[in-house]
């Protein structure tokens, strides 16, 4: 059966294909020569098919030319430098690292040094570059995966490190589950830990963190960091579930004492003023911690202490779930009260709509929304949820301020 020719009035691949090669070439020749985006890519995939060697080449050119640069990138021009970066980015995982890794890992060495001198000549007011690199950042740590068992690739990416710390930690964090721990602990045994320069400590203690080495990322802990109720629930995590439970009890006792080196987390207490505001993260992991300790009854406790002062769902529903049967209905029915009398009609609209339980939601609408004082930002969602049902209440929300 004989083909039949692409529709003259569709452009897509096709019916460009259609055309023949060396229609597509000179297309292609004339619209490259006012595209240097295009000129370049065509170089770059025509370097790709060539093979390995010219492939380096060609995105070594380019790479330093754009490091050498010193002018600087208007907002006009900088998405052509974001899709520049794009384009080397891709030619480097696509068509370079599948064939040659340690290649492609040096070479993406490279793609994430640019960076610094960028931020210093790029007008980048909505943060597109840097989310560029951040976005990428998964994609560095699975081609090193790659290039793992060569020691020379990874001590040049350790250095890499080494030398913008700060970055990298940015893009360790990123790094999703590309980075295995069996890399971060490599990258480790050849860095300084100890090292001064700033923004080293965060770099390492990332890595730390990825290659599960607790002991060294506690060392990195400092007493400033220790005084933060945040900080303090992160460690006593960490320390709990590697069943180290009474070091986890330090680590959050360590953000209830004022002192020198926590007073600005402890809003300037002195040791006499008594505990400190604590957050919500400290107050989750004392539960976690209270659970470890076999200390059940005090965990649950403080789960509804939790949810009668925040209405907080996720600490009712685990009191729910510890609670034997028909206990939890009685609970429940307990803590919806709670909610329908709590302070703020917004807060307590709110938990109901998620819960769910429209019933008692529009109940509270039709009893106090007499109290709304500032516009509800959930307003017009929270009616048309209960307009099927309840559309009295409904409209009664509606007409709230």
């Amino acid at each position: 059966m004989a083909r039949r020719p692409a529709s003259p009035k569709r452009l897509n691949a096709a019916s460009l294909a259609s055309l023949g090669a060396d229609r597509l070439g000179e297309l292609l020749m004339q619209a490259a020569d006012g595209d240097a985006l295009l000129k370049r890519r065509l170089r770059l995939v025509l370097a790709a098919e060539a093979g390995v060697e010219p492939l380096t080449v060609e995105l070594d050119k380019r790479l330093t030319a754009l490091a050498s640069a010193r002018a600087r990138v208007s907002w006009r021009k900088r998405p052509d430098l974001l899709r520049d970066l794009d384009m080397l980015r891709r030619a480097v995982v696509v068509d370079l690292a599948p064939t040659a890794p340690v290649a492609g890992l040096d070479r993406l060495i490279a793609w994430f040094d640019l960076f610094r001198g960028l931020t210093l000549r790029v007008k980048d007011p909505r943060g597109e570059m840097t989310a560029a690199f951040e976005t990428a950042a998964p994609e560095l740590w699975t081609v090193a995966q790659t290039a793992l068992m060569d020691q020379a690739a990874m001590e040049r990416l350790a250095a890499a490190i080494e030398r913008h710390p700060l970055d990298y930690a940015r893009w360790i964090g990123a790094a999703g589950e590309a980075l295995s721990p069996e890399l971060a602990r490599a990258l480790l045994a050849l860095m300084d830990t100890g090292s001064g320069i700033r923004g080293a400590r965060t770099a390492v203690r990332r890595l730390a963190d990825r290659a599960e080495d607790l002991d060294l990322w506690l060392s990195l802990v400092t007493p400033d960091e220790q005084g933060s109720p945040d900080f303090a629930a992160a460690a006593a995590r960490r320390l709990l579930t590697a069943g180290r439970v009474v070091e986890a009890r330090q680590a959050l006792e360590a953000a209830l004492k004022p002192t020198a080196a926590n007073r600005r987390f402890t809003f300037g207490r002195s040791p006499s003023a008594g505990p400190p505001p604590l957050t919500q993260a400290w107050e989750a992991a004392s539960i976690d911690l209270l659970e470890a300790e076999g200390r059940k009854a005090e965990a649950q406790d403080l789960r509804w202490v939790l949810f009668e002062r925040d209405l907080s769902a996720p600490a009712l529903r685990t009191y729910l779930s510890r609670l034997p049967d028909f206990d939890d209905v009685e609970a429940l029915d307990r803590a919806l009260a709670h909610a329908a009398a709590y302070a703020d009609f917004e807060t307590a609209l709110g938990f109901l709509m998620d819960w769910p339980v429209h019933r008692e939601a529009a109940a509270l609408v039709e009893r106090r929304i007499r109290e709304v004082r500032s516009p509800l930002a959930m307003k017009a969602d929270w009616a048309a949820r209960l307009a099927q049902k309840y559309p009295d209440a409904a409209e009664r929300l509606l007409a709230a301020p």
